[in-house]
């Protein structure tokens, strides 16, 4: 079986590198996994006048199971919050919360940026 390597056709634009087909049509880039499985939970305030949000990243799940997830967290929390570019974002301090809801779920985490106050 000849594999290749075709990441952009001059007819069709940007390809898929599994199913060769165009980005916009490919079928397999809903079932793609977004994270690395390294998560991490951080807190970060740039770009949001100083109010605080936890974000987890490196999640290694597709986009739907991402969305189920951040849905259960925020509802747990208690708070709003968003999925955005493969990250969890969950309004608020809420680090050592989310780390002991992700343990119950069978997720590894770490925290990044410094260790949240007890």
């Amino acid at each position: 079986m000849k594999k290749h390597n075709l990441v952009y056709s001059t007819d069709q634009g940007r390809l898929c590198p599994q199913c060769e087909a165009p980005v916009d049509n490919c079928c397999c880039q809903d079932n793609a996994i977004v994270g690395d499985g390294n998560v991490k939970i951080s807190l970060d305030t740039k770009g949001r006048k100083g109010k605080g949000v936890s974000l987890i990243s490196g999640l290694a799940m597709t986009p739907d199971e991402l969305k189920k997830l951040g849905k259960k967290l925020k509802a747990q929390c208690g708070t709003g919050g968003a999925v955005k570019d493969g990250q969890i974002e969950i309004q608020g301090d809420h680090r050592l919360k989310l780390k002991t809801l992700l343990e119950k779920d069978g997720i590894k985490s770490k925290f990044a940026g410094g260790q949240p106050p007890q």
